[in-house]
């Protein structure tokens, strides 16, 4: 693994969040106030569900192939499907829907957002937490590589 992974800032921890949950909660806020049947309802839920699952697996397994652990092709490759099928789904549900276009355009968007937000909040907490195992195997390296690279730094 890359020994240059940086400490996600403050600022992109709180925006992947946001993202997450304002995708998240904003397709749900849609859905509650849509006039539509419960069981269409439950569809979507079921839709974002599957699609945050797909999307956190996905991004999961192509960061433990760069940090070589194995991770099977059946795996890897159920992933991508999983995560195609659910965006497919959605795309063809939202076509046949009796709803308008920027009802339509408001579902796509969020479920957009929230999966770019659940992707950014699992890289997040993975680089948190391979910083966090460095620092606890091996803490004095890590203070002796920050000294050196501040003298780098007012050389």
């Amino acid at each position: 693994m890359n020994n240059f992974i940086n400490r996600p800032t403050s600022a992109f921890i709180a925006a992947s969040w946001v993202a997450l949950l304002a995708g998240a909660v904003g397709f749900i806020i849609g859905l509650w106030n849509a006039n539509m049947p419960l069981h269409e309802k439950g569809y979507y839920f079921v839709i974002l569900l599957y699609g945050l699952f797909s999307a956190a697996s996905l991004q999961k397994a192509v960061r433990d192939q760069l940090e070589e652990i194995p991770v099977t092709q059946i795996y890897y490759g159920l992933c991508w499907a999983s995560m195609a099928v659910c965006i497919v789904l959605l795309l063809i549900s939202l076509w046949n829907a009796d709803l308008a276009m920027s009802e339509k355009g408001f579902y796509i968007m969020s479920f957009l957002l929230s999966l770019f937000g659940v992707v950014a909040t699992q890289k997040n907490i993975r680089d948190l937490n391979y910083l966090r195992l460095q620092t606890e195997l091996n803490p004095r390296q890590i203070r002796l590589d920050e000294s050196t690279s501040k003298q780098d730094d007012a050389e």
